[in-house]
């Protein structure tokens, strides 16, 4: 998973934060409902939409979230196919949104320390959402300091060729 990195916008686990704060206030959760399951409350953060909108939106095709998303064509212009165009546009994959449906990344399962999730569970959608947001904070901070590394490295290199003096004995 490629962690996004602009000051436009938040990062992929700033939006899975936010989508489990949002969750955990709200009372109702509903994972039969498109605009109230697991990839409904991310699409209602990213792209600030009512969940009525993204239900009726959904009711354009036919299936779930995971048969929507295998199905979807970011050249279309439906409304839920822009709905999904904007949330990759946030650095979410297809993959990543099939995985949030069922609970079912390996990467997430290990790191919240379980074997399996229960994809239509509110408390286990809390757990999978930050267990997500950490791995994915973990891997952006590793990659700022390699970043970090490899620019100083550049810099440091540029700097003593443009002053390769002799030493004078």
């Amino acid at each position: 998973m490629d962690i996004m990195n602009t000051s436009q916008r938040p990062l992929h686990f700033e939006y899975l934060r936010a989508t489990a704060q949002r969750l955990e206030r709200e009372n109702h959760y509903q994972w039969g409902h498109m605009g109230f399951c697991n990839c409904g409350y991310l699409a209602q953060e990213i792209n600030k939409l009512q969940p009525s909108v993204i239900h009726n939106a959904a009711m354009n095709h036919s299936g779930d979230w995971r048969e929507q998303l295998r199905e979807y064509c970011p050249i279309s212009s439906l409304p839920m196919d822009q709905i999904i165009v904007h949330m990759e546009e946030a650095g979410f994959s297809i993959q990543d949104l099939i995985n949030l449906e069922r609970l079912e990344d390996q990467n997430v399962l290990r790191k919240a320390g379980v074997s399996h999730f229960r994809h239509n569970h509110k408390a286990d959608v809390l757990l999978y959402l930050r267990a997500w947001a950490d791995l994915l904070e973990e891997q952006w901070t590793a990659e700022q300091k390699i970043e970090t590394l490899v620019n100083s490295s550049t810099l440091e290199t540029t700097t003593s060729e443009k002053f390769n003096l002799p030493v004078l004995v």
